[in-house]
């Protein structure tokens, strides 16, 4: 069946699921395959559930008519995506980057939807699986849609870019992150760089940071729509404070000046602020309608969250950690004015050969600041030197907590998802 017959399906039957246990009614279920999982198997399941037709690539289990079967399900999920957004036409705003990503994301959209009809990825869902599931979410009453794109190795933001043809994108910045996959900074720098190539090939534009030298070294060829701390920006902003919450001040290119207290915790959410400013600007949402939407937004899955609890105060950004976002979260703990200063950290993961050196400058930083108490947590903050207490896992450093708790604290809480700091949050 060509994508094109299969289309006519999806738009009788325009929802897609890839999970067996979870099929609206009428909808058209995907049998992908993982490590662990082949969706071929539950094909059957799926139908029984409500499904209107299953797309499977394992002809031994095709044993029902409304089973299509393809030569690769996973395949035929992004051509069906990429078609399906070719079709509509909705203008699409790229979003990827080291750090921030999936806040600019929420920060933009919700900005946007202000003014217009908009889909946006949900969660992290920004992968070669994710992506497609997004893109065929958009109906006709879009007006835009806001697609964010994660990637680990080379060539991935090339593909997401080409099954989602952005006209817009924005790079949030590029560091030291998934170097088992990228090999280097320079690898980094590349592979994000795949979204501004697929862009400049297709006359797109870019939201840049402005001060950014790594991006504007990239950038070249580029229509240019700029954000950052020079009043020659096309929206400039800075912060004014940061105690707990991130406030800042901004303006359009010789514009009247603003004023927002968001209630993102960190001052590097700055940046992530005013990309979502410039994208609400270019597309013509009022000012005090991006004003309402920064400040009414607020973050959640321990991105930037602050929190309070019956014994501490806690700052939660423990969903992702790569050094760049390490140090940019330690030197904003330590410009607070507050006493005592704890500070956790969990390893930073899918760093590679790097991996020991990297921890080790991060230790090396934690002892030129003078916080209160440290602990860390993971093997290669193990590795990396004795010089503060650390535990294997995060269960080991719960129980170690729990027989010694934290009172009357403001504890920073940071590290790589796997390690899961979330879990100690209920002991503090």
């Amino acid at each position: 069946m060509s994508i094109s017959e299969l289309y006519q399906i999806y738009q009788k039957h325009p929802v897609a699921t890839t999970d067996s246990r979870n099929c609206p009614p009428g909808a058209v279920f995907f049998a992908l395959k993982g490590e662990s999982f082949d969706g071929n198997r539950f094909a059957a399941n799926a139908l029984d559930a409500g499904a209107a037709y299953a797309v499977i690539d394992d002809p031994e289990m095709k044993t029902d008519e409304r089973m299509i079967l393809t030569e690769n399900v996973l395949q035929t999920l992004q051509q069906l995506a990429c078609h399906h957004r070719t079709v509509l036409g909705t203008p699409v705003i790229g979003i990827t980057g080291t750090n921030g990503k999936t806040t600019t994301k929420e920060l933009a959209a919700s900005v946007l939807s202000a003014s217009y009809r908009l889909l946006y990825t949900q969660g992290n869902l920004n992968n070669h699986i994710g992506v497609p599931l997004t893109l065929l979410r958009l109906t006709h009453d879009h007006e835009m849609a806001v697609v964010e794109m994660g990637a680990n190795h080379p060539d991935e933001i090339r593909a997401l870019a080409e099954m989602a043809r952005p006209d817009y994108g924005i790079i949030t910045n590029v560091g030291y992150a998934h170097l088992e996959g990228f090999g280097s900074f320079d690898g980094v720098l590349r592979a994000k760089g795949e979204l501004y190539d697929y862009l400049r090939h297709t006359n797109g534009k870019v939201f840049i940071h402005k001060e950014n030298e790594y991006l504007q070294k990239i950038a070249c060829g580029l229509e240019q729509i700029s954000y950052g701390e020079s009043d020659d920006a096309f929206v400039s902003g800075r912060a004014t404070g940061c105690h707990p919450f991130l406030s800042l001040e901004w303006k359009r290119q010789k514009g009247h000046t603003h004023q927002i207290a968001t209630r993102l915790a960190g001052n590097y959410n700055l940046y992530n602020v005013l990309a979502a400013i410039a994208v609400g600007c270019y597309f013509n949402v009022p000012a005090e309608a991006i004003n309402r939407a920064i400040a009414g937004y607020e973050p959640s899955n321990n991105r930037s969250q602050w929190k309070k609890t019956v014994h501490n105060t806690l700052i939660i950004d423990a969903y992702n950690a790569n050094p760049s976002s390490m140090d940019a979260a330690l030197k904003n703990f330590v410009s607070l004015p507050v006493a005592p200063k704890v500070v956790i950290l969990g390893d930073m993961l899918e760093l590679g050969a790097e991996s020991l050196r990297l921890h080790a400058a991060i230790v090396e930083k934690l002892k030129a600041y003078t916080f209160d108490s440290v602990f860390l947590c993971g093997n290669h903050f193990a590795a990396a030197g004795e010089i503060f207490p650390c535990f294997p896992d995060a269960g080991a450093l719960k129980n170690h907590l729990a027989n010694h708790p934290l009172k009357d604290c403001h504890i920073l809480i940071k590290g790589s998802h796997g390690i899961h700091l979330e879990r100690i949050v209920d002991c503090l």
